[in-house]
């Protein structure tokens, strides 16, 4: 809620109804807990995204399904994009460090199907790092901005969750009309 900078170990402890010194001994730093809760947040969803940018389906059945699956994560930790986004601005080498966010970032498999399709004539030749960060980008924005995007339409949580399963559907079409030659 408050991010990583300005959430202090004594706050966490207190919150989570342990002690200090308890904390501080398996944890030892801040860096370290918040190491354990994003690996144990990603980590529970990774395997499943990865294995579908992995998986042998057609290239339009692999975008819905990673959209999909990754907007259930989100919508699930709503937190989640903040939480990393807070992580990945405090330090450039903590990003290589944290494998759990390489993980998140596409498969050799999928980009040489990107290109593969491309070259058969199936898809519009592009590059495959371009998509995956189009298709992330409009994943995890409106998470980012979930405040605004309430605000400015006076949605409830509700009614949030119900405009984030809508996106379910027309990201992946935005998506593969943009690849259609």
């Amino acid at each position: 809620e408050k991010g990583v900078d300005r959430t202090s170990v004594r706050e966490i402890a207190s919150k989570a109804g342990i002690n200090l010194a308890l904390m501080n001994y398996y944890f030892r730093s801040k860096e370290n807990l918040f190491d354990a809760i994003f690996s144990q947040l990603v980590k529970s969803n990774t395997k499943t995204l990865i294995g579908i940018l992995d998986s042998d389906m057609p290239l339009e059945d692999k975008i819905r399904s990673y959209v999909g699956v990754y907007i259930d994560m989100l919508g699930d930790n709503p937190l989640l994009v903040s939480f990393v986004m807070s992580i990945l601005h405090r330090s450039r080498e903590r990003i290589t460090e944290m494998k759990a966010i390489s993980n998140l970032y596409s498969t050799e498999s999928f980009a040489r199907q990107v290109v593969e399709e491309g070259k058969k004539g199936n898809i519009r030749r592009t590059d495959p790092s371009q998509l995956f960060v189009d298709m992330l980008s409009l994943i995890a924005f409106p998470f980012a901005i979930r405040l605004l995007v309430m605000d400015r339409n006076n949605y409830t949580d509700k009614e949030f969750s119900r405009f984030i399963q809508e996106r379910k559907e027309r990201i992946p079409e935005m998506i593969i009309q943009s690849l259609r030659p």
